[in-house]
């Protein structure tokens, strides 16, 4: 009887952590964080299936000696904590390029870089279509002379759902 009880309590908890949530098809807003110097990004995110979605994260600097733009794609898992509140974990890549140009000593430099990310963190989704997520992202340098070592970016995201 208790090993019964006990299996029918262990499915419940499964279908229950397992269940679909009701994320969003899409959204669309900033995330704002450091960045490894790129600061905010423009980010998209895309429902795939019913806890999954990818996130489309672009970066852009313009500065009197430094130019750089990086594209970050992520694959995310999200779990529900309570109505609204969600977490999420994900992993992809993030390539880009830089170009620094210093006319008072006469220095150029430029090139491609590419990076694997790692991602998490946690969600609210409001009843209005406001999404609100504070996230953790290392980000690992694989290729090239710019972001060749670990970097940890903490950002606040807010999006719009649609």
């Amino acid at each position: 009887m208790k090993k019964g009880l006990l299996f029918i309590l262990f499915v419940f908890c499964i279908v229950n952590l397992v269940s679909a949530q009701d994320i969003s098809e899409n959204s669309i807003g900033i995330r704002f964080g450091d960045n490894d110097g790129f600061g905010g990004e423009i980010s998209y995110q895309k429902k795939l299936i019913e806890n999954n979605r990818f996130e489309i994260d672009l970066g852009y600097r313009n500065h009197k000696n430094y130019d750089a733009f990086k594209l970050s794609g992520i694959y995310q898992w999200v779990w529900n904590i309570d109505n609204g509140l969600n977490w999420y974990a994900g992993f992809g890549a993030g390539v880009g390029s830089w170009s620094y140009n210093n006319e008072v000593i006469n220095h150029d430099d430029d090139g491609l870089f590419l990076n694997a990310d790692g991602n998490i963190g946690i969600e609210y989704d409001f009843r209005v279509p406001l999404l609100i997520s504070l996230d953790f992202r290392p980000e690992i340098g694989i290729l090239g002379d710019y972001g060749n070592d670990t970097d940890l970016d903490i950002a606040l995201s807010l999006r719009y759902q649609f």
